[in-house]
């Protein structure tokens, strides 16, 4: 019989090692991959279609909703410009176990969660529909312009899920049989990146063991202009001039954005294709500010340095922002100055910051505006590309440009060379009513899915089951599945 090993002396060094694992663990914890996503954002059905869309620096804002929108061809914006998304009244309801009577009273905020979240599980790889996971379901959702399109219908159980806010996550969830958190979340600008915090830390918590996480946002009803033109805060040309010296308000978009979250040692284990990593985040408010709707500067830089100091990376390690950036006279200088203060910390000058916007191409898009920021920084990390930021001619003179360590990509501009760490990005999403959210992410060394390209660089590639060229190969499989036999035929 062997004699038992003697317990270690708890030496002060051994202490701290300890402490040092048990910090390590926490943080490997806190960290959570993307493992898949999809999107419906103006002028793109997919994430490959937006990142040809960015790449291409193209502007997706028309001059009313290019198809109408309703059955008779009118467009339920009154023709006002902004990025809008087609096929809002198309929606295989049979598919997603939805009667016909349903369907006619479910807002298309729903329709595009159901689509573009099945999207999403398929693109990881998952199976959508396996019910009793422990999945989550976290969505920015603020516009109720459906509700005002349903008050002249009777009142019915249908017109009520079909309208409801709190019904949008609840009926995905229900779809896919999943049992986690569920929950709707308004924050207005902010709300897909407080979900996406939220669903964060939920996994952190282990609330659940898969998310989906993100936002959606539909432009309904066309009375909402006027106030919004009356209260300066739309640009008369329908453009997001973010930090150009003509910035004068935005433009309003629509979209859907959904990622596929999990903690980031599942995803290894399970041997998941790893989009990207998100590293920490952090959410507060704007508090006693000038006003409701002005921003607050100190708070903006709070909630950076939370971020940060959850992912646990230096301040100076971060090579892009996607910036909230609304394109405001009064917001763009408050926002390059609080970035500039955190950002600029440690920072050489040969590495400015490197800000951009997506606003500039697609609008504001609102609740879902914080999710189309993380999917742009996604698809940026994995081509090793940051697009251009568009509508940026004369810098804003109030904002001091020489001094700041910041510089806009007024042009597309590969991905600065980073020796020794991934590539990292950061977003922010500031609310209207003052609730700000920052995110911090960096690139994952594994090949690319395809239609991504390629990834920001490639240190990691684990074994392939068939190195055979594609080309060569004599024999294929072409995978098909539908719902029912009539689908498939089709």
């Amino acid at each position: 019989m062997s004699e038992p090993r003697p317990v270690p002396e708890l030496t002060p060094e051994l202490a701290d090692r300890i402490r040092a694992q048990q910090r390590r663990a926490s943080r490997a914890r806190r960290r959570i991959a993307v493992v898949g996503m999809s999107c419906r954002f103006p002028g793109a059905t997919d994430p490959a279609r937006f990142w040809r869309l960015l790449a291409a620096g193209r502007d997706a804002v028309t001059a009313g909703r290019p198809e109408g929108g309703r059955p008779d061809g009118s467009d339920p914006a009154g023709g006002a410009p902004g990025g809008y998304v087609e096929g809002l009244d198309g929606l295989d309801a049979e598919f997603f176990r939805i009667a016909p009577v349903e369907a006619e009273l479910l807002d298309p905020q729903q329709r595009l969660l159901l689509e573009v979240s099945w999207e999403a599980l398929e693109h990881a790889g998952l199976a959508p529909g396996l019910e009793g996971r422990r999945g989550g379901v976290y969505v920015g959702i603020g516009n109720g312009d459906y509700q005002r399109v349903l008050d002249a219908v009777e009142p019915t159980v249908h017109k009520l899920s079909g309208g409801s806010l709190a019904a949008a996550p609840g009926r995905v969830a229900f779809t896919l049989g999943w049992t986690g958190p569920a929950m709707a979340i308004d924050t207005a600008c902010s709300s897909s990146l407080v979900a996406i915090h939220q669903a964060m830390a939920g996994l952190s918590r282990g609330e659940a063991d898969l998310a989906l996480a993100g936002g959606v946002n539909v432009v309904l009803d066309p009375r909402w202009f006027e106030p919004l033109r009356k209260a300066g805060v739309l640009a008369p040309d329908g453009r997001c001039k973010t930090f150009d010296a003509a910035a004068d308000g935005f433009v309003r978009g629509e979209g859907c954005g959904m990622l596929v979250l999990k903690r980031l040692g599942d995803a290894e284990r399970d041997g998941d294709r790893i989009l990207g990593v998100l590293l920490g985040s952090a959410v507060n408010q704007d508090g006693a500010s000038a006003g409701l709707t002005v921003p607050n500067g100190p708070a903006q830089e709070a909630v950076i340095r939370e971020a940060l100091a959850r992912a646990g990376v230096p301040p100076s390690s971060v090579d892009y922002l996607e910036a909230h950036g609304t394109g405001t006279e009064l917001g763009d200088p408050i926002e390059v100055q609080a970035a500039a203060a955190v950002y600029g910390e440690g920072r050489e000058a040969e590495r400015p910051l490197l800000l951009g916007s997506v606003k500039t191409n697609v609008g504001h898009l609102e609740s879902a505006a914080g999710v189309a920021g993380v999917v742009k920084a996604l698809l940026a990390l994995r081509h090793g590309r940051i697009p251009k930021h568009l509508h940026f001619e004369t810098p804003n003179p109030r904002i001091d440009w020489e001094s700041l360590p910041v510089r806009v990509v007024s042009e597309g501009a590969a991905w600065p060379e980073a020796s020794g760490r991934p590539a990292r990005a950061a977003v922010s999403s500031f609310s209207l009513f003052g609730t700000n959210a920052h995110v911090v992410l960096e690139a994952y060394d594994d090949p690319p899915p395809l239609g991504l390209g390629a990834p920001a660089s490639g240190r990691h590639r684990p074994p392939q089951a068939d190195e055979t060229p594609f080309a060569q190969r004599t024999h294929r499989v072409l995978p098909l599945s539908a719902k029912t036999p009539a689908a498939l035929t089709a």
